[in-house]
Formats: C-alpha cells, sequence, structure tokens
C-alpha cells in the first residue's frame, strides 16, 4: 500500500480523533474551572467546528487551479470564507486566552489555553479529513 490509500483508509479516523481531542480540552478546561465560563469562550470552537465543516463540503476535484478560466468562483469565494472563519476564530481564542491572562476575576489561564488548542485541533483535523477523504 502507498502512503495514499494509507491517508484514505486511516485519514478520517485520525481526523475524528484529533477533533475529539480538541473538544476534549474544552470540556476539560469548562468543568475544571473555579468561575462560570462566558458564552462567549464558547463561540470560537464552535465557529472553528463550523468552518471546518464549511471547507470540508467542498471537493478537491470541482477546484479549477487556472488562473484565466472564470468557472467555479463562487466555490473559491465559499472556501475563502471558510478560511477566514477558520482563522477568526483562532484570533479569537487568542484574544481570549489574554484576557483571561490579564482579568483575575474571569476564568483561568488553562480556560485560554484550552480554547486555542481546541481551535488548532478543530482545524487541523478539518485539514486532514479535506486531504484524506475521496469521493
Amino acid at each position: 500500500m502507498d502512503l495514499g490509500e494509507m491517508l484514505a483508509i486511516f485519514g478520517p479516523g485520525i481526523s475524528g480523533a484529533i477533533f475529539g481531542a480538541g473538544w476534549w480540552f474544552w470540556v476539560d478546561a469548562v468543568v475544571c474551572s473555579s468561575v462560570k465560563t462566558p458564552f462567549v469562550h464558547y463561540l470560537p470552537g464552535i465557529f472553528a467546528s463550523l468552518a471546518s465543516l464549511m471547507f470540508n463540503c467542498v471537493r478537491k476535484e470541482d477546484i479549477d487551479y487556472s488562473p484565466y478560466e472564470e468557472g467555479e468562483w463562487r466555490l473559491k469565494l465559499w472556501l475563502f470564507i471558510a478560511y477566514v472563519v477558520s482563522f477568526v476564530s483562532l484570533a479569537a481564542s487568542v484574544g481570549l486566552l489574554v484576557q483571561d491572562s490579564v482579568v483575575a476575576t474571569g476564568p483561568s489561564s488553562w480556560t485560554g489555553v484550552a480554547g486555542v488548542l481546541q481551535c488548532v485541533f478543530i482545524l487541523i483535523s478539518g485539514l486532514i479529513y479535506w486531504i484524506s477523504h475521496s469521493e
């Protein structure tokens, strides 16, 4: 078996495990937090999951990389929006990490670190699945 076949077989499972690990970090941080975690802290992970779903709705075979053809501009726009949402969610999680570190009355720093790890793991799992799944 070559690497492509191995990735097609084990890629979705690895992707799911990484996705689950990302949400596991977040659940651990919320459960172990000594104060109630505001709903705003949940949003980066939710939007990262949504972005992962958005760019996995696009098949690799449908993307035309020719710079001179106007076909599939909606598909490229959809991917662009998905990547913008994913990086904004990552930036928001980093911002919440900084906020948790500075403010003494908010959640612990572990909640912020878990939010960043959650977004990173979710986005990595989405990319692994997008690379590995085949039609």
